[in-house]
């Protein structure tokens, strides 16, 4: 709605036209009344703007004549202006006209003295003109009756003014009453105006959520009826399909209908041959009915077997039952005497094993050469070792030959004896198994402990550690897959396993940890003992699963262990590596249960300072004094325990070295022990293979304590 023009008011056109005094009078618009009009029109202008639609303009088309101010000034009072001024036509302010303030004086006139002659002033009857001049005094009189009279005609006028503005402001009260009325009624029919817009457009709205859904429901329909006719094609189409099957099964039926006459026709010709052999037929069937009746008795009599069988069955489960028991007693005695077997065999054992000559023994540019003595190099690299004892192979003889100080040659010959002696031609497979029954053991629950021993480059990490294929695994990855397909066949009998297992490093009298994330020489270890058996402190302990998770440890324990070259070996091992598998077991069974360890020591390579080289280097001399002296003392350790068997009470000195601290359990009686001695064949290393027999030889000597099986949870 637009604006609502400003009213105003619609004079007569048939009054009088009214004389513009006001500016003669000197009468103006009060400020109230200013006030008042600027107010009115401010709230139409409001009420005009909340208004959403326009209206037409409200008049009655008459043009207002205002009153015009007069042109002539205050000082010329017999002057009366003519017609009002025409004010231009358009909206007027509406105000409310307020009586002229008429002055009751008239107007002076100024008259200025000059001066005259002496004989004019006695004069008494003039005036004087304005303009100075002398004015008689009848002209006087009649000039002031003539004012007068202009007054009082000018009052008249004044007051027909003031009655015609009366009756104007009457009627534009009437007027703005009138306009009062409509603007009411305007604002009524905005107001329900506004309303049916309201409402309109919630219609509006509901028409267009109608028409959406509306839209929806046709989509939706249009989908459908699309699927519909998709539908409807497919199903033609398949009806067509069908249509044609029909019709090639319908040719094809004809086609055996015609071949089916024949046979009818062929038929009806050799039913009259048939019937001859009727009468054959019924004597068949007399006798396969006696044939049924005595099928029915074998029938009878198997029913009466299936019976028997039947009890049989239950009878040989109970017996499995009674097996299985008897199975789980005679695994408790295979123990006791696979145990009886191995004390038998000796608490300590010793194996002795050979190496083969290598190609890198035979070349030229080896580092043994340096080593060679002038008669070493006539009698050729390979020292002079037999093997005489082919049936038991226990047995192992070096030949030594020397000259003496008179020239004469000097031949030497030193037997050795052991449990095993292996020549340079056996296989990782025949070492192996002497050593199962040790891993027998260890899934039994007793401590088993192997450690090789022999000079650097002997073949103590092949034989321990093994190659990169199947033939050639060693003897740890072995003892493992033996102690897992144990356990699993044990696990029939009731038996359930756990095994977890650690690695460990003893290096220049240092222990570290081969498994751990940190830095060597970061953690001081310590070796405790208890009744629970030998730990070490803040060491990981991984849990093994399967064999591959003992294969990866051992890759990631091989990867840290310390290694250096040295002159008789270029990748000679600078330290022990001791292997513990921990195996602890439950029979749901029999509620037994046992605890078994199996320690797999690779030691450090044996060598004299002259011979290896390190007698220039701080770091490899320091290396090989530790190796020695740990060595030393493991001789030491083994050799109180032979005086200890022998004449009673002796201290063993275990705490002179960290690996025989270590290997305390494994040493004093509560364990099963074997040591394999690891030999080279080259002439060259013979004094160090003589002095690796002899302390094979106190070994094997020795007499050590019966092994304790091991129950958890006993003291």
């Amino acid at each position: 709605m637009s604006r609502l023009p400003r009213l105003r008011s619609s004079p007569d056109p048939s009054d009088p036209p009214i004389p513009s005094i006001a500016t003669t009078l000197g009468f103006s618009m009060s400020t109230s009344t200013l006030g008042y009009k600027r107010k009115a029109e401010d709230d139409l202008d409001a009420e005009a703007l909340d208004q959403p639609r326009k209206l037409p303009a409200i008049g009655n088309g008459a043009t207002a004549r205002p009153l015009a101010a007069s042109r002539s000034a205050l000082n010329r009072p017999t002057t009366i202006t003519g017609p009002v001024a025409k004010q231009p036509s358009g909206p007027q302010r509406l105000t409310r006209p307020e009586p002229p303030k008429l002055s009751t004086s008239a107007p002076r006139r100024t008259t200025r003295a000059t001066s005259a002659p002496p004989k004019q002033l006695g004069l008494s009857t003039g005036l004087i003109r304005p303009s100075g001049r002398v004015v008689s005094a009848s002209r006087v009189a009649s000039g002031s009756e003539l004012q007068t009279k202009e007054f009082r005609d000018l009052k008249n006028q004044v007051a027909s003014i003031e009655s015609t503005q009366l009756a104007n402001a009457e009627r534009l009260a009437q007027t703005m009453d009138a306009e009062r009325a409509k603007v009411a009624e305007l604002e009524a029919n905005h107001r329900a105006l506004s309303l049916e817009l309201a409402n309109a457009k919630s219609l509006e709205l509901d028409k267009r959520r109608e028409l959406v859904s509306a839209s929806d429901e046709i989509e939706k329909l249009r989908m459908k009826h699309a699927k519909e006719i998709m539908e409807l094609e497919m199903e033609a189409k398949s009806k067509a399909r069908e249509a044609r099957e029909l019709a090639d099964e319908l040719r094809l039926a004809k086609s055996d209908l015609e071949r089916e006459r024949d046979n009818v026709s062929n038929l009806k010709a050799t039913l009259s041959h048939q019937s001859t052999s009727h009468i054959a037929l019924n004597a068949q069937i007399n006798a396969l009915q006696a044939q049924k009746a005595a099928t029915q008795m074998q029938l009878d009599a198997l029913m009466t077997t299936s019976s028997d069988k039947t009890l049989d069955l239950e009878t040989a489960h109970r017996r499995i039952l009674d097996l299985e028991q008897d199975a789980r007693e005679s695994e408790m005695v295979r123990r006791k005497l696979h145990n009886m077997v191995q004390e038998l065999k000796g608490n300590i054992r010793v194996f002795c094993r050979v190496r083969p000559v290598l190609t890198s023994d035979l070349s030229p540019s080896s580092s043994f050469t340096s080593n060679l003595t002038p008669d070493d190099e006539e009698k050729g690299r390979e020292a002079d070792i037999t093997f005489p004892d082919k049936r038991d192979h226990k047995e192992i003889v070096v030949s030594s030959s020397s000259s003496s100080a008179m020239g004469s040659e000097r031949k030497e010959i030193y037997n050795f004896g052991f449990d095993r002696v292996f020549e340079p031609e056996s296989t990782q497979v025949e070492v192996f198994e002497e050593i199962s029954f040790l891993a027998q053991s260890c899934v039994d629950g007793y401590n088993v402990c192997i450690f090789a021993y022999g000079q650097t480059g002997s073949g103590k990490s092949f034989t321990m550690e093994g190659g990169s294929t199947e033939a050639t695994t060693g003897m740890i990855p072995r003892a493992v897959n033996q102690v897992f397909k144990a356990a699993d066949d044990l696990k029939s009998k009731g038996w359930e396993y756990k095994m977890d297992g650690q690695f460990l490093e003893i290096y220049n009298e240092t222990i570290n940890d081969l498994l751990g994330k940190g830095e060597f020489d970061k953690k001081k270890h310590e070796i405790k003992h208890d009744k629970s058996g030998t730990r070490v402190t803040d060491v990981n302990v991984m849990p093994l699963q399967s064999p591959a998770s003992v294969t990866s440890l051992l890759r990631v324990a091989n990867s840290r262990r310390t290694v250096a070259a040295t002159l008789m070996n270029e990748r000679s091992s600078r330290s022990h590596s001791v292997f513990t598998l921990r195996i602890s077991g439950t029979n749901t069974h029999t509620g037994e249960s046992c605890e078994g360890s199996l320690n797999l020591v690779d030691l450090a390579g044996s060598e004299r300072l002259n011979s290896s080289g390190a007698a220039g280097d701080k770091d490899r001399l320091k290396e090989t004094q530790n190796i020695n002296k740990s060595l030393s003392a493991l001789g030491d350790v083994i050799a109180a325990l032979g005086e200890k068997a022998e004449k009673g009470e002796k201290h063993i000195p275990y705490r002179n070295s960290k690996l025989t601290y270590l290997l305390q359990n494994s040493l004093s009686g509560n364990s099963k022990t074997l040591m394999i001695l690891n030999l080279s064949p080259l002439a060259a290393h013979l004094n160090e293979s003589l002095c690796s027999l002899r302390f094979a030889t106190k070994v094997n000597n020795t007499m050590i304590g019966t092994a304790k099986k091991q129950i958890r949870g006993s003291s």
